[in-house]
């Protein structure tokens, strides 16, 4: 992410406070906090949230995934840096408070911290063996999503009833077919597209009634629909980051430029590349676009979000960027943090969008949504909402998952996923379950539309953008 001007920081940060929504300092004041010297960051570390406990010790990073019945180890990395460890291309980076105590955590590629605070030793699950039967199993991933699901009420979903349907269906010769099977049948009725549970290749995920979750195949027929319908006379037309990110100048004088992103992620043909690849490829296509003649002419500009897998949320950011002139809020984010009491979060922190000191559209955009528009897709979606300026949403409702996905081992060696964090608007709000609202709805890819070689979002999104250039 671009460096901020004191100005710009200054700007976002009273729009944060006019909205009600908590700084932190090292946010407020731009700067890193630090520790007395000789500090460091080597120790125990509890998260705010996120049921996980760090152990840092001589270079290395550790993991502790903790629940009211276990502790399992998760994730390990080593130091390449001050403060800073690396682990399959991930780089995450700790910071100390200034008393030595409180520090935050940081991940490329995401979005906001995470806040820690230090703690004398490991808790006592955490140094004595989980066992691995198949109803320690069911305990640990029933209290997983027990204690880190924010949505059950909204889903109109009894965790406590579902944990009286199936346990007593577990003993100890259920075998693992069978255990997938009963937590496959546990988080159905959730149908929450972040929500997953994993053995080996299999795997079970559903996502909103009545949409599709995207994948490769998906993407290639839509995308050659479009090409073949949409930009077939276009005047300029391009691909980037390994096809994620198609840029066309369409024909016609309305002057408008279409951009669709299928991804916030994949732009390299290796797909462990590192978030700082990743980015440098999107500043490659961005820089080719919105070039200062481009950013000055469009009168209009089309961002197609219909067929998108989700990834990176800072991409998203980054897009945003290049979109405005003027410093706000894209969204504030918070994380369920009482195992106890799912009213109850970390403080939610706003997320920026300052302007990049690169060529920026600034005039009318339309952005196309639909339920195959999922994850950073959507919060991508979420950050246009109050960008300075004219922006339409066309189309249908997005997926309706936007948080960062937890991903909990299990004693059995599946794995259980689930969100627990929200991205609020200004007025506190959250699109979970429901998914973004468009402004003007119109059918996305429907067999109907296929059959008929229409594409109703497009062809509103060029009747609007273009009636809105003929005002000025």
């Amino acid at each position: 992410m671009r460096i901020a001007t004191a100005a710009a920081t200054a700007t976002v940060v009273a729009l944060t406070l006019a909205a009600g929504i908590a700084v932190p300092a090292a946010s407020a004041s731009g700067t890193d906090p630090g520790a007395g010297a000789g500090a460091s960051v080597d120790g125990f570390w509890r998260m705010d949230g996120y049921g996980t406990v760090l152990a840092l010790d001589h270079g290395t990073y550790q993991e502790y995934q903790t629940t009211a019945v276990s502790c399992l180890k998760g994730d390990s990395a080593r130091r390449t840096g001050p403060g800073t460890y690396t682990t399959g291309g991930d780089v995450m980076t700790v910071r100390l408070g200034h008393d030595g105590d409180h520090a935050t955590l940081g991940t490329a590629g995401d979005v906001g911290h995470r806040e820690l605070v230090r703690i004398p030793a490991l808790p006592a699950a955490c140094t004595r063996p989980t066992p691995k039967d198949p109803l320690t199993t069911f305990d640990v991933f029933w209290q997983s999503y027990e204690e880190n699901y924010p949505f059950f009420a909204a889903k109109g979903v009894d965790w406590h009833a579902v944990r009286d349907e199936y346990r007593p269906q577990v003993h100890d010769d259920t075998t693992r077919t069978e255990l997938f099977d009963i937590f496959s049948r546990m988080v159905r009725p959730l149908h929450d597209a972040h929500v997953a549970v994993q053995d080996g290749a299999r795997v079970f995920a559903e996502g909103r009634p009545g949409t599709e979750i995207p994948d490769g195949e998906l993407d290639a027929r839509v995308k050659k629909f479009v090409v073949a319908r949409d930009l077939a006379g276009a005047l300029y037309r391009r691909d980037f980051a390994n096809g994620r990110i198609t840029y066309a100048d369409l024909a016609g004088g309305d002057r408008i430029g279409y951009l669709r992103v299928s991804g916030f992620g994949g732009y390299l043909p290796d797909d462990k590349a590192p978030y700082a690849a990743q980015l440098a490829q999107l500043d490659r296509a961005l820089n080719t676009v919105l070039t200062p003649e481009r950013a000055r002419h469009l009168h209009g500009l089309i961002i197609d979000l219909r067929i998108n897998g989700g990834g990176s949320d800072a991409l998203g950011v980054h897009i945003a960027q290049r979109l405005t002139d003027t410093p706000y809020i894209a969204y504030a984010k918070r994380a369920r943090n009482d195992p106890k009491d799912p009213s109850r979060h970390t403080r939610p922190e706003p997320i920026p969008v300052l302007p990049a000191h690169a060529p920026r559209y600034t005039g009318p955009v339309a952005v196309l949504t639909g339920g195959s528009t999922v994850s950073a897709g959507e919060t991508f979606a979420q950050a246009l909402i109050d960008r300075p300026g004219r922006t339409i949403r066309i189309g249908r409702p997005t997926q309706g998952v936007f948080s960062d996905v937890l991903e909990r081992a299990l004693p059995n060696a599946m794995t259980a996923w689930l969100p627990n964090e929200e991205y609020l608007t200004d007025t506190g709000r959250t699109f979970d379950g429901t998914g973004i609202p468009p402004e003007v709805t119109v059918p996305v890819f429907t067999p109907e539309e296929f059959a008929t070689g229409r594409d109703s979002a497009f062809d509103r999104a060029v009747e609007m953008l273009g009636a809105r250039s003929t005002e000025h």
